[in-house]
């Protein structure tokens, strides 16, 4: 008899000490079904801002190749920077960019201006995607080029340089 109580005594601990941990489980569930529930309170970035910051870069830029400033041009990328130029080779770091930008601007005709219009953005704070068209223009106004890009850009230092970035041209209209 006393075996059979002691048995008994056994399965009922068992069952007690089961329907705790559920009980602890279940409780655990329930937190987390709370958590997952609450929206986060953490604002993501402004994407706006970003735009506007990353399109103050574009401006800068397009000032500094308007006055076919090669210098100025290259210090807006890192030195481990990679660039992929329409039909050309793959350019690694500022030193090879910055010889690919002084051929380009020593070949573009003078009197025209480039402008770099962002469409669009995304990431955070310390890493942001860019995507924007080139446009292209003769003394005139007249446009002669366009095409399109997309740059990479990291912040070090406290401010934005461009890692990576590539860019093609329109199709020609026949």
């Amino acid at each position: 008899m006393n075996r059979f109580k002691f048995a008994v005594v056994c399965v009922a601990l068992s069952c007690f000490a089961i329907g705790c941990d559920n009980t602890a489980a279940d409780k655990t569930d329930s937190a987390a079904k709370t958590t997952e529930a609450t929206p986060s309170t953490e604002a993501g970035p402004d994407m706006a801002k970003l735009k506007t910051d990353i399109q103050a870069l574009e401006t800068s830029w397009a000032v500094a190749d308007n006055a076919r400033d090669t210098n100025a041009v290259a210090a807006f990328y890192a030195d481990d920077a990679v660039t992929f130029a329409n039909n050309k080779p793959m350019m690694v770091g500022k030193e090879a960019i910055y010889k690919d930008v002084a051929a380009g601007l020593a070949k573009r005709a003078k009197g025209t201006t480039v402008a770099y219009d962002v469409m669009d953005v995304f990431g955070n704070e310390n890493t942001v995607t860019e995507t924007g068209k080139i446009t292209v223009k003769d003394t005139s106004g007249k446009v002669t080029y366009t095409g399109k890009y997309m740059a990479v850009w990291e912040k070090r230092n406290g401010k934005y340089i461009c890692v990576r970035d590539i860019s093609n041209d329109d199709a020609k209209a026949k």
